[in-house]
């Protein structure tokens, strides 16, 4: 199998070793989004959503989704994240965008791309739970990465 590294010699699917690599300090920012109706964005802003405060567990299950991402993907590292912060902004022109801002820090072996990814996608989800009964039309916009440090390949930045 070559330079594959997540295959072992029998061409099967393995965890990578990451032992040898150098620990450096590692960060990912990834982003996602919601695009939900006015009634929905009126009831976020006023708190009136039955199911609670929207972003407040929106924020929780995004931490929370990035502190299990190894339980989620099953070739990921469980990592010791050192932090979580996730930004909402709205954007309320023609439609009402809720953007969604996750970044994610660690120390160690392996970089925490799929942490910020796996919690800004949760944070989208849980945005949709909690609206749903308001109207199931809302769309989860692309989730992606925005940056990285760290490791041996270096950073990176997506070109928006």
């Amino acid at each position: 199998m070559g330079s594959f590294t997540h295959f072992n010699e029998q061409g099967r699917a393995k965890m990578v070793d990451i032992s040898d690599k150098e620990e450096t300090i590692r960060t990912a920012i990834a982003r996602s989004g919601v695009i939900v109706n006015k009634d929905i964005y009126d009831s976020i802003q006023k708190g009136t959503m039955k199911k609670g405060d929207v972003l407040a567990v929106a924020q929780v299950a995004g931490v929370m989704a990035a502190k299990n991402t190894s339980q989620w993907i099953p070739m990921c590292h469980p990592l010791a994240l050192s932090g979580v912060d996730i930004h909402f902004e709205w954007e309320a022109k023609e439609e009402y965008k809720l953007h969604i801002e996750v970044q994610v820090k660690t120390k160690g072996s392996t970089g925490v791309e799929m942490e910020a990814l796996t919690a800004a996608s949760a944070t989208a989800l849980t945005v949709y739970d909690m609206c749903k009964a308001l109207d199931k039309g809302m769309v989860i916009m692309a989730t992606y990465l925005a940056e990285k440090t760290g490791g041996k390949n270096g950073d990176y930045i997506r070109k928006e």
